[in-house]
């Protein structure tokens, strides 16, 4: 009895020595469990705020509304200003003006000479292409360029109409580049190594233009200096063979062109192109290896009124053809955007265009035709056609005109398209008078081609500068 006495006892002692060990140990965090000797920790931090969380900042329009109680300039002053510049010298001898300046919030025609006579736009007709495509198509809308699987191993390279592309990686930031050939190869041969191709043939499909790929109406020295390019559904870089220089040499073969710069970079991602790169359509419901897609429309849109590009304007008024069901070709072309802006409500009587540039000789249009276009711009009623007025050149600032109105009172307060052609000159768009007026107008000259262009380009800007300083009230 007394036996089993000391066996309990101590088997009791040995469980409190156990748990009495273990417990230690826990509170020295040797073993596990609740007990511990460390300090208690602080709470803990409060959730951080998103940065997300805050009441954004107010938007600055690009073009802030125009004050409507500003006075509107009487005719007489402003009809003394167009009589001044009809009669310019530096217009040179035998000179043809047509003038007109209408008041943008009314509509009003303030001043006029010879407005309602068809001339010869020069670049000034990009207008016409510029309303047509914002006013019917989505801006967000793209050109994509693909690779399709034709027979065997043959792949074919699609034209979608952008002849922007980079001839390597994809600039995202860029409108010219922002597709680049070198992405779509890599993009292309990854499928292609996947079911085992590692050479293939090449073809390039461009037949979504037709007709000829120059204008009859252009120039062989518009060609020779770089001042156009045939137009293709795809080109590296509008066809430039070099770089650096504001008019390079283009290639003949724009399309051929980007498909040789395309094989290289196949070869580059591991796919050998076997054979010579020859054109050839595309098969009906071929499989598509990849994409890739311009900078929008839109973006596309300002980068012509910006630059003047001629090819690219000739490009986008193909796309507005093709929304039309019209043949992609320069007379599609013309019809479409002449047909757009007329169902938009400019008066296009005695319009003709034999491009959508205004390169070619022979297009024809009224300065009240253009004018009606920079009112449609600035009309409240065509909120997708505003940003045209952002993209057009800034006087003394962006595009065409940074090089004008430097030293002018207007400078910043000029925005219009210009257009230069020899014996042609030509500036529509707007200026904000010292009253804080803004005011449309018109400027379109023909002059002797040995005038030269300085003289007629620094009558017109005086001419602008003057509607912006001018008090103008009766």
């Amino acid at each position: 009895m007394a036996t089993g006495a000391r066996v309990v006892g101590t088997t009791m002692l040995v469980l409190v020595l156990g748990v009495g060990g273990y417990v230690a140990a826990d509170a020295y965090d040797v073993a596990p469990g609740f007990v511990t000797l460390d300090p208690v920790p602080p709470d803990p931090a409060p959730f951080p705020t998103a940065p997300a969380a805050v009441a954004p900042p107010e938007v600055e329009p690009a073009l802030g509304p125009v004050a409507a109680d500003a006075p509107v300039p009487a005719s007489a002053p402003v009809e003394a200003l167009v009589a001044d510049l009809v009669a310019d010298e530096r217009l040179g001898e035998g000179s043809a003006v047509g003038v007109v300046v209408a008041d943008e919030l009314t509509g009003q025609v303030v001043a006029q000479h010879g407005a309602d006579v068809a001339r010869e736009p020069a670049s000034t007709a990009k207008l016409v292409t510029a309303v047509a495509a914002l006013g019917t198509l989505d801006p967000a809308s793209t050109f994509t360029t693909s690779v399709v699987r034709g027979p065997g191993n043959q792949v074919v390279l699609v034209g979608g109409g952008d002849m922007m592309l980079a001839p390597d990686e994809g600039d995202a930031s860029a409108v010219n580049g922002r597709a680049g050939l070198g992405d779509l190869a890599r993009a292309a041969a990854k499928q292609l190594r996947l079911v085992g191709l590692t050479e293939v043939t090449l073809r390039v499909d461009d037949t979504l233009y037709s007709g000829p790929r120059t204008s009859p109406g252009w120039d062989e020295d518009d060609l020779n200096l770089g001042y156009v390019a045939p137009v293709a559904p795809l080109a590296v870089r509008i066809a430039a063979t070099k770089e650096g220089v504001e008019y390079p040499p283009r290639s003949s073969d724009p399309a051929l062109s980007a498909a040789q710069v395309f094989a290289a970079r196949l070869a580059e991602a591991g796919v050998t192109v076997t054979g010579t790169v020859a054109r050839g359509g595309a098969p009906s419901g071929a499989t598509v290896l990849a994409t890739v897609s311009s900078a929008p429309l839109q973006d596309v849109v300002h980068f012509f009124l910006e630059s003047s590009d001629n090819t690219i304007t000739e490009v986008v008024s193909r796309a507005v053809a093709l929304d039309q069901g019209l043949p992609a070709s320069f007379d599609g072309g013309t019809q479409a955007v002449l047909r757009a802006v007329t169902r938009l409500g400019a008066d296009t009587t005695d319009a003709a265009l034999a491009d959508a540039s205004g390169l070619a000789e022979g297009s024809r249009l009224t300065p009240t035709t253009l004018l009606d276009l920079v009112q449609l711009v600035a009309d409240p009623a065509h909120p997708e056609l505003r940003s045209i007025a952002a993209g057009m050149p800034i006087g003394g600032l962006t595009g065409t005109l940074h090089d004008r109105y430097l030293t002018s009172d207007a400078r910043g307060l000029v925005r219009a398209k210009t257009g230069s052609l020899a014996g042609v000159k030509g500036l529509a768009g707007t200026v904000l008078t010292a009253q804080g007026r803004q005011l449309t107008f018109v400027v379109l000259v023909r002059h002797a081609k040995e005038t030269g262009p300085w003289g007629p380009r620094q009558a017109i800007d005086a001419f602008v500068t003057a509607l912006h300083g001018c008090g103008c009230q009766g």
